[in-house]
């Protein structure tokens, strides 16, 4: 691992984002709550926290990191029938929050896949990344 200790503790926010392509009836089964394994945006939203919690432990050089705050919220595109999960995670520590929002927003993603795919094997997993993120010595990033 790196060795961080040299640097200042500071205020770090990071968003990031990943999407779930699938059938437009799988999409209308999870809006009217008709999945049978049940809330599915609930339960992928508790998944994706409990996983930015854990990522220092799936992710061998990322270090622990105190995390103040994980949010997690999903947009719905009817149109191209995709879920997307927004994550949002904040700390006050020594090194970036990327890591830990990435995770929420996979584990999100994964979450939606296992729930639903009873009813819908065609479902895609696309675009993991990171669209922001602020704070530490390399300032403010945000994807165009």
């Amino acid at each position: 691992m790196v060795d961080v200790s040299s640097k200042r503790v500071t205020a770090r926010t990071a968003v990031a984002r990943a999407s779930i392509g699938m059938d437009r009836e799988t999409l209308d089964l999870i809006l009217a709550d008709g999945i049978e394994k049940g809330d599915v945006l609930g339960t992928a939203r508790i998944a994706g926290i409990m996983a930015a919690k854990k990522t220092s432990e799936l992710i061998p050089m990322c270090h622990p990191i105190a995390i103040t705050s994980v949010e997690l919220d999903f947009e719905v595109d009817r149109k191209t029938s995709t879920v997307t999960a927004v994550a949002t995670a904040r700390t006050r520590d020594r090194t970036g929050v990327e890591m830990e929002a990435l995770t929420a927003a996979a584990v999100a993603a994964l979450t939606v896949y296992d729930m639903c795919k009873a009813v819908d094997r065609s479902m895609t997993i696309t675009s993991l990344q990171l669209v922001k993120k602020s704070g530490g010595r390399s300032g403010t990033y945000a994807r165009e």
